[in-house]
């Protein structure tokens, strides 16, 4: 079952934006600040830089497959399902970890309001949170929009009434243990820009994935580093290090310093609706990685059931709960290091598959943004996340070493026996021995995500290309060879004489043309009959010359035809008229690496399509 398209640029905005504003910023500053002094705001600052290059390649993948699972799904179909397990198990627990990390947050709070047990309060939390997310996304996300948009204004009181209150001297010295320790430190706190993962694993619920997705994630990203290193910048230059070191409620405490009582406990407040949207958000996404692979047989299937009602994975939601709650219990600075060094592992992986992706020439891969300046991009984030992940230490290899170990025990043990899926890689391998390694299944896979994401629904003229005759020749042939083959193809399905066929070809590209341009041609007549229509394909690397006064063409549409469908005759000739006038597909129809890809490569072409011959809606 499918899940319903209820997310908006607003929505998306707001569960990326409230799940990086949360711990990261009301508890994480004053233990960075005891790493790395003051430069923690820089610290902020690189961490952003590198989430930004990471998310170029995430929204690359996002609007090319936006399917449930996120970079997992991306992973699994660019390095293969077993890379892609540990990138989904990986994923799944830093997800559930930053949730736990936000429940934290709220205990730490509440344990200054109430005498109550915190730990009860957040897992009474969680529960909450899972109950809400069992009822649909829909309503999950109005109650994100809600956090959020508060919240913002809140800091932003803080942000103005702060910057007067600050102390230069609070900065010196500026780097006490040194320029390492901004680095490690930036590791740390990566986690604090964790949430842009949380999009890419809920884009399958994106209404325009291809333009909201890379808008949401850019503008959220920005918005909040802004925020962050303002804030952190503040807290700094108010508190300084004899009060900021190791503080779990650092942007409270300076609200005090320049807000009064009134300010903390405002603050207070905003650290609440933080943690709320993280937590929300955090098990929303979380849950989805595990239905991506129970639906790739990678998990046990009842992880994938949707429920009728809300359209909701109920089971991957509770499953994803109890983690968090039992996550609640891990020690604080285990769990920070532990879900930054499983997103950068990730992106890491995202940024390795864009080039895998892209250098195999998978052809139904068609992302609707496309990250800039490949492959430099890629290949700074790899050297950029795996320097952070060195300066982090041993403890952080250590954590992302058992983690892996972990996610290929799940494939090896349980999904390897299951795994039918094909990915990039074997393209690439394919692309360079030059041998037989794929099957189509991938080029299909992502056939059906494209006319999910733009919502194509078949019409005639698909379901004929679908199931038409394709040749696909090598060498030169003459006019006459070629109308002759044609013939005794299209013979077969019209139960009628070749010679006829070819009699009527040969006499209508005499008196007209059928040649578009130098590259294209689509020969068509009209035959005897009732109810027959039908399309052959044909490409020609070398080019068919079927005119003395034309150049050889390299791709060519033959359409053959009654009287009574003339209407759809001409609708046909139409369509491919739009399909070939774009510029990029000539490419797509001389690579095309078979037959079917020349189908897809109509199949997936820009043009106006018609839904039961009446409505009209863009292609992909």
């Amino acid at each position: 079952m499918n899940l319903r398209k209820d997310l908006g640029l607003v929505d998306v905005f707001c569960l990326a934006a409230g799940a990086m504003i949360s711990s990261g910023l009301f508890i994480l500053p004053g233990l960075a600040h005891a790493r790395a002094g003051p430069s923690v705001v820089v610290s902020y600052f690189l961490a952003g830089l590198l989430a930004g290059m990471g998310l170029l390649s995430t929204a690359e993948l996002a609007t090319a497959m936006p399917k449930s699972g996120g970079d997992y799904f991306f992973i699994a179909r660019g390095m293969g399902s077993a890379v892609g397990t540990i990138a989904g198990v990986l994923n799944w627990f830093a997800l559930s970890l930053k949730s736990a990390f936000a429940l934290v947050g709220i205990a730490a709070f509440a344990k200054l309001m109430f005498t109550i047990d915190p730990r009860l309060v957040g897992i009474g939390l969680c529960a909450a949170f899972v109950g809400l997310n069992l009822f649909g996304v829909k309503e999950a996300a109005r109650f994100q929009v809600v956090l959020v948009f508060g919240l913002l204004g809140i800091l932003l009181l803080y942000i103005v009434m702060g910057l007067p209150a600050v102390r230069v001297q609070n900065f010196s010295p500026f780097a006490p243990h040194g320029l390492r320790s901004v680095f490690s430190t930036a590791g740390f706190v990566f986690v604090s820009y964790g949430g842009l993962l949380q999009i890419a694993s809920v884009s399958e619920e994106v209404r325009n994935p291809g333009r909201t997705i890379p808008m949401g994630m850019l503008l959220s990203l920005v918005v909040v580093v802004a925020f962050y290193t303002l804030m952190v910048f503040i807290a700094s230059g108010v508190l300084g290090a004899g009060n900021l070191d190791h503080s779990l409620t650092p942007i409270s405490d300076s609200a005090f310093v320049f807000m009064g009582g009134g300010g903390k406990v405002l603050l207070g407040i905003a650290a609440m609706m933080a943690f709320l949207t993280t937590a929300n958000a955090g098990i929303m996404a979380a849950s989805r990685y595990l239905l991506a692979m129970s639906h790739d047989g990678l998990l046990p299937s009842p992880l994938q059931r949707v429920g009728r009602r809300f359209r909701t994975p109920y089971i991957s939601v509770v499953v994803t709960g109890v983690i968090v709650a039992l996550a609640f219990f891990v020690k604080l600075d285990i769990l920070v290091e532990a879900a930054s060094t499983v997103l950068i592992v990730s992106y890491i992986l995202s940024s390795l598959s864009i080039i895998v992706l892209r250098e195999s020439r998978v052809q139904n891969y068609r992302p609707k943004f496309h990250s800039p300046f490949y492959p430099w991009v890629q290949i700074i984030a790899i050297i950029g996340f795996t320097f952070v992940l060195f300066e982090m230490g041993e403890e952080a290899f250590l954590i992302s070493s058992l983690l892996v170990i972990s996610g290929f025990s799940v494939y090896w043990f349980f999904g390897r026996a299951r795994d039918r899926n094909e990915s990039a890689i074997l393209h690439l391998i394919q692309r360079i021995t030059a041998k037989e390694l794929v099957t189509g299944l991938l080029e299909a896979e992502l056939k059906e995500i494209i006319r999910s994401r733009d919502e194509i629904v078949l019409d005639r003229f698909d379901r004929i290309i679908e199931d038409s005759i394709v040749l696909d020749l090598d060498g030169a042939v003459s006019s006459t060879e070629f109308f002759g083959l044609v013939s005794r193809k299209m013979s077969e399905r019209f139960e009628m004489e070749a010679s006829d066929l070819l009699e009527a070809f040969l006499k209508s590209e005499s008196e007209n043309s059928s040649v578009l341009n130098g590259d294209v041609a689509i020969p068509h007549i009209i035959i005897e009959g009732k109810h027959l229509f039908d399309i052959l394909l044909a490409r020609s690397r070398d080019g068919i010359v079927l005119s003395e006064n034309e150049p050889p063409v390299h791709s060519i549409f033959i359409l053959a035809g009654t009287k009574d469908d003339r209407n759809f005759h001409l609708r046909a000739l139409a369509a491919i008229a739009q399909i070939v006038q774009d510029p990029r597909f000539m490419d797509k129809w001389i690579h095309a690496p078979n037959k079917q890809g020349l189908r897809d490569a109509v199949l997936l072409g820009e043009r106006k399509r018609s839904a039961g011959g009446d409505a009209e809606t863009s292609s992909a």
